[in-house]
């Protein structure tokens, strides 16, 4: 594993099938924190399923013991909130155990990407892509994280990009909340209502999202449409499209 610097930022790309990860922080420490973080609670994870294997099956909400793992019991408060299965938001309850890790080792910045989710701080300003597969609108739209605004979580779900069970339509149903885990959850909601014709779907999608207590602001895009809502960073263009945004992931101002 190589870690590089870029912008006096230390970055790691990592496989760890299936998951795929994005480490950047001022401190190399913080990144090698997040990364033995990542892979300690996932494997605590991975253990409670084989023997709780409803957890990773159900479509809606788990009551869990309270002995279970951290990233379990994270996932699961947050699926109660969004109304959806548990195992939409491991991913996001993942990245935010590991940014957690990086707060501990006194970073000043710490992004963790995990598979398109997102848990951050910064002490600068960080630019966000949309991926939203072969939408046109796919990688051109942004944001601007300033510092105030983090912590935060960025999670997007899509019903033509990911593997997972999708009831929806949308490309990119983004939801952003201060916890990275609620965040995933709240997406896969609001993808989950995207249907039908395609402006009124992107404001079912948007109005799922809000409901969930916690969620700050949502972003869908559809085709060549797309919608905001709520407290959301500063939304920008982009030039670069799909190829560029998955080289740079993630940019400092």
């Amino acid at each position: 594993m190589k870690v590089e610097v870029r912008g006096g930022l230390y970055r790691l790309r990592v496989k760890l099938p299936p998951s795929n990860l994005l480490l950047i922080s001022d401190r190399p420490e913080a990144v090698s924190a997040a990364l033995a973080s990542f892979t300690y609670h996932r494997a605590s994870l991975e253990a409670y399923v084989a023997e709780n294997p409803y957890y990773c099956y159900s479509l809606e909400p788990v009551e869990v013991e309270r002995w279970a793992p951290e990233a379990v019991k994270l996932a699961a408060e947050a699926a109660f909130k969004a109304k959806v299965g548990p195992m939409a938001a491991v991913p996001g309850a993942l990245a935010e155990l590991a940014l957690q890790a990086m707060a501990e080792q006194k970073a000043k910045v710490g992004v963790v990407e995990n598979g398109g989710e997102i848990a951050a701080f910064t002490d600068r300003p960080l630019t966000v892509a949309v991926y939203a597969g072969n939408s046109p609108l796919s990688g051109r739209i942004g944001f601007v994280l300033s510092p105030e605004e983090t912590p935060i979580g960025i999670a997007t779900s899509s019903a033509t990009v990911s593997h997972a069970i999708n009831f929806g339509e949308a490309d990119a149903a983004v939801a952003l909340a201060e916890s990275t885990a609620l965040a995933d959850a709240a997406a896969k909601a609001a993808c989950n209502a995207v249907k039908g014709e395609i402006k009124a779907s992107i404001r079912k999608g948007l109005e799922a999202a809000l409901k969930v207590p916690g969620v700050r602001g949502a972003l869908i895009v559809r085709g060549k449409f797309f919608g905001a809502a709520g407290r959301l960073p500063r939304l920008i263009a982009l030039k670069g499209g799909v190829e560029e945004a998955f080289k740079s992931a993630l940019k400092v101002l």
